[in-house]
C-alpha cells in the first residue's frame, strides 16, 4: 500500500514519481506539498531547505538530491504562470518526511512509509557498536526481570533474589559479583551489567535465559535447588566459552559506562550510506556512465 495518509488521497506518493532526461525518477515539490498536507509553499520550501541541510549533514551531495526548477501552472482565465519548484529524489523525499511538522497527521503517515519503504541507514562503525551494545543491555535488564519472576516462581524468597543472582555470577565468572568489581576495578555503586561490553552481555543475557528454561523445564519448586541450577547453568556457558576459546568474562575489561554511550548516540548525526542508485538520485544512469569512464 503506497498511500500516504489513511484517509483516501487525490494522489498517492508512488503515483506522482515522474522520470526526467537522465532516466531517474523525481517528484515535484508542489505534487508533494498537497500530499504531505501543506496549503503555503512557503511553509512547505521551509521544510525542504531543512531537508537539504540535513541532507548534506548525512554525508550526502545536495545537488544529486534537490534541483530548482520552474512548475507552469495554468490560473482560472488560462493564462500560463510559471512558479518555483524542486526535483525531488526518492531519498529527498524522506528527508522532508523527516523534517515537516509532526502536528500534521499527513507527515505522520509519511514518516511512517519512508520508515518501511526508504533504504536502509547504515551507521558509522562506532555508532553501530553502541547501538548493539544498548540495545543488548536493555535486553539483559528485560531477560533480568523474567529471571527473576522464574525464581520466584521456582520457590526463591524475595530475600533470597541477592544469593541467587549471584549464583548465576560464580558459574560463569567463578567469583561473586562483588569479587568481579573489585577485580575490574568497578566502583561498588556501578551496577555489573552497566559496564560490560557486547560480548560480555550476550554471555550473561544467554546464561540467564538458559537458567529461566531449565527452572520451568525441569519444575524446580526448591529454593536452594533453584540457586543450584543457575550457578550449574553458568558453569556450562563458562565450559563453552572455554571450548570454542573465547575470552572469559572476567579477563574482560570493564567498558564505558552505558550512561555515556545513550549519551553518545543521542548527539551523533547518522551518516546515510546510500547504495550506487540512491546516491545518484537525480543523476540517474549519468553517474554510472561517469563512474565507468
Amino acid at each position: 500500500m503506497d498511500k500516504l495518509h489513511s484517509s483516501e488521497p487525490k494522489q498517492t506518493f508512488e503515483a506522482l514519481r515522474l522520470a526526467n532526461e537522465h532516466g531517474a525518477e523525481y517528484w515535484s515539490a508542489r505534487d508533494l506539498q498537497t500530499l504531505l498536507g501543506y496549503s503555503q509553499w512557503r511553509r512547505f520550501e521551509d521544510a525542504v531547505k531543512r531537508a537539504i541541510t540535513s541532507c548534506d549533514s548525512s554525508g550526502n551531495d545536495p545537488d544529486h538530491h534537490f534541483a530548482r526548477a520552474g512548475k507552469p501552472i495554468t490560473g482560472g482565465k488560462g493564462a500560463v504562470q510559471l512558479v518555483e519548484d524542486y526535483h525531488l529524489s526518492r531519498f529527498a523525499c524522506y528527508l522532508i518526511a523527516q523534517n515537516g511538522d509532526p502536528r500534521k497527521p499527513e507527515i505522520a503517515q509519511a514518516q511512517k512509509y519512508f520508515a518501511i519503504q526508504a533504504r536502509r541507514q547504515e551507521l558509522s562503525d562506532q555508532a553501530a557498536a553502541d547501538m548493539e551494545r544498548l540495545e543488548l543491555r536493555k535486553q539483559t535488564s528485560e531477560e533480568f526481570k523474567a529471571l527473576s519472576g522464574a525464581a520466584q516462581d521456582a520457590g526463591v524468597q524475595s530475600k533470597m533474589f541477592g544469593v541467587f543472582h549471584d549464583a548465576g555470577y560464580k558459574g560463569l565468572y567463578g567469583i561473586g559479583s562483588a569479587a568481579i568489581k573489585a577485580r575490574k576495578a568497578i566502583p561498588e555503586k556501578d551496577n555489573l551489567l552497566d559496564r560490560m561490553n557486547a560480548t560480555e552481555l550476550a554471555a550473561n543475557q544467554f546464561r540467564m535465559t538458559q537458567t529461566r528454561d531449565k527452572l520451568a523445564r525441569d519444575g524446580i519448586h526448591h529454593q536452594a535447588q533453584a540457586i543450584q541450577t543457575h550457578e550449574q547453568v553458568g558453569k556450562e556457558v563458562r565450559d563453552a566459552i572455554k571450548r570454542i576459546g573465547g575470552t572469559l568474562p572476567e579477563q574482560i575489561p570493564p567498558a564505558e559506562h552505558i550512561k555515556e554511550v545513550e549519551k553518545r548516540l543521542k548527539n551523533t548525526t547518522p551518516k546515510l550510506e546510500l547504495g550506487e542508485r540512491e546516491a545518484g538520485g537525480l543523476l540517474g544512469d549519468v553517474m554510472k556512465k561517469t563512474k565507468r569512464d
